[in-house]
């Protein structure tokens, strides 16, 4: 791997953290209100949440180009599918909830299941 792709790489790498800790933060000061029916979309969510999409396509894209130039692996095309479309299913219901006054504790609580569900699918798979 060339030192500039990897610096890349894991420079991306650390913002998408950033961004799944804004977003399960924010859905974890959340919980309270959660089981009152009283949660709201923060702002750390909807920002984690495009960060994570975004700085996930890009990592795709440079892991790409590393795979091309021989420097990586090929990708596996089926986890990066389910990976994105996780990923954007939590930012749809996000967009859509945060205009709300609050949000139901069954749409917020698939917020908070689907972006566990992202990180235990980059881990164990």
């Amino acid at each position: 791997m060339q030192p500039t792709a990897e610096i890349i790489l894991h420079s991306l790498l650390v913002l998408h953290f950033i961004g799944l800790a804004s977003l399960l933060g924010g859905f974890l000061t959340q919980m309270k209100a959660m089981g009152k029916n009283l949660a709201t979309i923060v702002p750390a969510m909807v920002h984690g949440a495009w960060t994570m999409l975004i700085t996930g396509v890009l990592m795709v894209g440079v892991r790409e180009w590393m795979a091309v130039m021989g420097w990586d692996d090929p990708l596996n095309h089926m986890k990066i599918g389910v990976k994105s479309l996780v990923v954007t299913m939590i930012l749809v219901l996000v967009l859509h909830f945060k205009k709300k006054q609050t949000v139901s504790a069954k749409a917020f609580g698939a917020i908070g299941l689907l972006t566990i569900l992202n990180v235990v699918l980059a881990v164990f798979w």
